[in-house]
């Protein structure tokens, strides 16, 4: 059983550490802290398991109309067991209800399996980020879709 509930700033500390391990240039500490404490337009969850560890979470921003995917990530362990699905399916949840119009995030073009899961939630190809990455200078492919 996973439980999908709003970040707190208690929280923080384990979603860098998910961070670290999934990323390879992943956010500072303090960007997570000024997220939750400070950024008037981010919302971020998490997922927790039956043990109340923290295995992802899920970051965005909600701007006028439009929500902007910053941040998904789920640790090794459990990947595949459709905790990335659920962080997703629950930000498109709160994005509708704050009124927003359209969701869009940036996807590295060779995460394949992430694409796969965006195009199921009804994501569609919206371009390239070219050199978007920076600890490669790998492309970004830009997918969004009408909420």
């Amino acid at each position: 059983m996973v439980n999908y509930r709003k970040m707190t700033i208690a929280d923080v500390e384990a979603v860098h550490a998910i961070k670290q391990a999934t990323f390879p240039s992943p956010w500072t500490l303090d960007s997570f802290y000024y997220e939750i404490s400070e950024n008037q337009f981010s919302h971020y969850l998490v997922a927790e398991d039956e043990q109340h560890t923290i295995v992802g979470f899920c970051g965005m921003w909600l701007v006028i109309d439009a929500a902007q995917i910053t941040n998904v990530a789920v640790v090794d362990a459990v990947r595949g067991q459709g905790m990335g699905e659920g962080l997703m399916r629950e930000a498109i949840h709160i994005a509708k209800a704050a009124n927003m119009e359209v969701m869009s995030l940036e996807v590295r073009v060779t995460n394949v399996v992430a694409q796969n899961l965006y195009r199921k939630l009804g994501f569609q190809d919206g371009g390239i980020r070219k050199n978007y990455y920076t600890d490669n200078q790998e492309d970004a492919l830009v997918m969004w879709v009408n909420l």
